[in-house]
């Protein structure tokens, strides 16, 4: 691009400082190649990004300026400088470009250009100002960033509303899983005391069956002593060391009969 278009200075300034704005921009994307770091990376595509917008703030000035000088200028003048702010425009729009494409590669989504979400400039377009709108284009366009913005809100409350039905929802479940935990823990205690009891019954039912054991055994010793007095009496009647059992009767004595001789007193 000619840079040798007529110029006033106030315009020379603002083309100096794009100028400048250009060229550091050209360097930085350069550098952007040698960094490895992804940190240093995103801090570096971020002061880019925010020399972007003091370009595109510099590019709308320069327009400012060159419609109030327009009527001052030759028609010829006019169309060259025209030409060059379009020129400023394709060129930081390459660097938008630029910026995607690195952007893109990092996955750093939190870096905007624009509010309006739309880094493009419009190369057909001319960067329009609102002190060149018309008051029905005015409205219009506030109209349509209410409706944006309304829409938003909208999308917002349903966002809102999904996340309190989704709080709810979670707060019912928690509490049921509250309720069932305490269930459980009330039936592992009465299960602990059941096998406590239980525990303690076997106990008692193995002293019992001790208790019982040692009963008959010593049943079991008596009536063996029994026994063996009884067969001792009666195989040697006459062993005196041996007393009788109570209830038992001795053996019976060989006895004679005495005989009368109805004879002999005759």
């Amino acid at each position: 691009m000619a840079s040798d278009v007529p110029m006033s200075p106030e315009l020379e300034q603002v083309d100096g400082e794009i100028q400048d704005i250009f060229r550091a921009l050209q360097n930085g994307f350069q550098k952007m190649d040698k960094i490895k770091d992804s940190n240093r990376q995103s801090k570096q595509l971020e002061d880019l990004t925010g020399k972007m917008r003091e370009c595109k703030r510099l590019i709308k000035e320069f327009d400012r300026i060159l419609k109030d000088e327009e009527k001052k200028n030759p028609p010829d003048v006019n169309k060259q400088l025209n030409d060059k702010k379009q020129f400023m425009i394709k060129e930081l729009n390459s660097y938008v470009t630029l910026r995607k494409t690195y952007q893109s590669s990092l996955g750093n989504k939190r870096i905007e250009l624009f509010d309006t979400g739309n880094d493009q400039v419009a190369e057909d377009t001319p960067v329009q100002m609102a002190s060149e709108m018309s008051n029905q284009e005015l409205i219009s366009a506030g109209r349509k960033q209410m409706d944006q913005t309304d829409q938003a809100i909208e999308r917002s409350k349903m966002v809102v509303a999904q996340t309190v039905e989704v709080g709810a929802q979670t707060a019912a479940t928690l509490t049921q899983q509250t309720e069932q935990m305490k269930r459980i823990g009330n039936e592992l205690d009465s299960v602990h005391f059941s096998l406590k009891k239980a525990s303690q019954m076997v106990k008692e039912i193995g002293r019992q069956v001790a208790t019982d054991k040692c009963i008959m055994a010593f049943l079991f010793l008596i009536v063996c002593g029994v026994i063996a007095i009884i067969v001792v009496k009666i195989v040697n009647p006459h062993n005196k060391s041996i007393r009788d059992i109570p209830g038992l009767a001795p053996p019976a004595m060989n006895r004679k009969l005495l005989s009368i001789d109805p004879f002999g007193g005759l």
